[in-house]
């Protein structure tokens, strides 16, 4: 209680600033605290924000992206992203594939993510796959609702059948030939 409050009073410090660095490494407890709190601002600053796709544009292709996506126009492909949000004018005819999709616009196509939210102006045309879903009185839904642990995982396990499958056939071709 006694360092919340030394910390809290900005007078000391700021009369004596050429004292406060040398106090910051001599008494790191008590620096550690404005040190602390001075880096998640630079930690949370090199995080980009959203890239907003305009509702005078239309897109004819897929988009990837590791970072947060706002979509505000017209996008005739798949989407991959960490976390979307389409617009209320916005349109999309394709996959969409995101850790956490907000949907105020309209899709045609199929949702994957963990957490999906149709507010009340969402209109969807197909099938969401999701780990966690919200949907908001008024939000127009056409299509199935499937839960999943994982549903950004596409496919994964008839890819992992057939290379366990291969090496199956051929150490069994081994041993006849022998």
């Amino acid at each position: 209680m006694f360092s919340k409050s030394k910390i809290n009073e900005p007078g000391p410090k700021e009369t004596a600033a050429p004292s406060a660095s040398a106090a910051s490494t001599a008494a790191p407890s008590t620096a550690s605290s404005p040190a602390s709190s001075a880096a998640p601002a630079p930690a949370a600053k090199p995080k980009p924000p959203a890239s907003l796709l305009s509702s005078d544009l239309v897109i004819t292709g897929n988009l990837k992206t590791s970072g947060d996506i706002q979509i505000e126009g017209t996008v005739k492909g798949d989407i991959r992203a960490h976390s979307m949000t389409v617009g209320e004018s916005a349109r999309i005819d394709g996959e969409i594939l995101a850790d956490d999709v907000v949907v105020n616009g309209h899709i045609k196509g199929r949702v994957r993510g963990l957490k999906v939210r149709l507010t009340s102006s969402a209109r969807v045309e197909g099938d969401i796959i999701h780990k966690t879903i919200a949907i908001e009185s008024g939000a127009h839904f056409e299509g199935t609702v499937q839960r999943q642990e994982d549903p950004l995982a596409t496919g994964a396990n008839p890819a992992a059948a057939s290379p366990a499958a291969k090496p199956a056939a051929a150490a069994a071709s081994e041993p006849e030939k022998k």
